[in-house]
């Protein structure tokens, strides 16, 4: 029988990470403060999960200025939709594989 939790990725193992993810793979672009009251945690977890997440390159990072105020919205990138894929399917096959 197959380990079908081998197949999960271990980038994903945090509850804000996977809430990044889920809400990134959602929405076109989603700026810090919307991300922070999104998942309810602090600016400094919430910084730390995304420099993680930029880290592996499954997210992208655009800064910008409004009204001359700094702007940071995030994306989630092409690798990182495919790693989140796979991994959804991975949890999919490990819940069906407990029937």
């Amino acid at each position: 029988m197959k380990n079908f939790i081998d197949d999960l990725n271990k980038a994903f193992e945090s509850r804000v990470r996977l809430g990044i993810m889920a809400a990134l793979a959602v929405n076109d672009t989603l700026d810090f403060t919307a991300l922070k009251e999104y998942l309810d945690v602090t600016d400094g977890n919430l910084a730390s999960h995304i420099k993680a997440l930029e880290k592996e390159e499954y997210i992208g990072v655009n800064k910008t200025f409004i009204d001359r105020k700094p702007n940071t919205r995030y994306f989630i990138t092409k690798q990182g939709k495919k790693a989140f894929e796979e991994h959804i399917t991975a949890l999919e096959k490990l819940i069906k594989s407990q029937k």
